[in-house]
This record gives structure tokens, sequence and C-alpha cells, in this order.
């Protein structure tokens, strides 16, 4: 499935403020802890625990919260499929760093373990 323009720009205005309690929620629904979640985001981003909180303050966009951030060098081997887009196949980097995100929080909550999930 492509994303479409829409798509994009409703991600790349999204906030991360909005969608933060929602990983929360369905890591904790599953058994895993906010420290692990934390742990997963910092891995992607190279946020600590203090630059989310700033993050979340200042209700930025996803397309500044990727803006700021230093990627991993190992996100591109996150693959698979998420909110039924298979990652590898986004075209535009900020809705694929995204999904990357998505799947991430996706497999801390399915208990996958977390040296699969930082790709170590």
């Amino acid at each position: 499935m492509k994303t479409t323009p829409e798509h994009n720009q409703r991600i790349t205005k999204m906030t991360f403020a909005s969608v933060y309690p929602h990983y929360i929620t369905k890591v904790e629904s599953k058994g895993r802890t906010k420290e692990e979640l934390l742990q997963v985001i910092e891995w992607l981003t190279g946020y600590t625990e203090s630059d989310l909180k700033t993050m979340i303050e200042e209700k930025v966009s996803f397309e500044t919260f990727f803006e700021k951030a230093t990627l991993n060098p190992n996100a591109p081997l996150v693959k698979g499929v998420i909110c039924g887009y298979r990652i590898e196949e986004i075209e535009n980097p900020l809705t694929r760093n995204v999904r990357d995100l998505d799947k991430l929080v996706d497999e801390l909550a399915k208990g996958r373990k977390m040296e699969k999930i930082l790709r170590t």
C-alpha cells in the first residue's frame, strides 16, 4: 500500500504529544514498562526522557520531532508491516520514520525481546 500525499501531510502535522500517551497505554497494557518504551524511543531518535518531556510540553509536530532527532544508523533495519503499510516501501522519509517508531512500539507491546527490537 502506498502512502498518499494527504496521509503524509496528516502525519507531518500530528504532534508527538498526542500520540505518546497511546504508546504508553499500549505497552503497559501488554505488561511492558514506560522505561522500556523510553529505551526504544531513545534508540531510534537519540532523545532522552528530558528531551521527550520538552517535546511534549512544546507540542512539537512529528516533522519537528524527527528533524531534531539523531536517527540510529540501524533504523533502516526496521522492516515489516504496520498500519497496513510495508515500512521498507514507504518513500516519504518522515512517514517512514513515524512508522518505524510505530513498529518498534508494536514489537515492544507484542513481547519481543529488547535486543531484537533494538536490532543488536
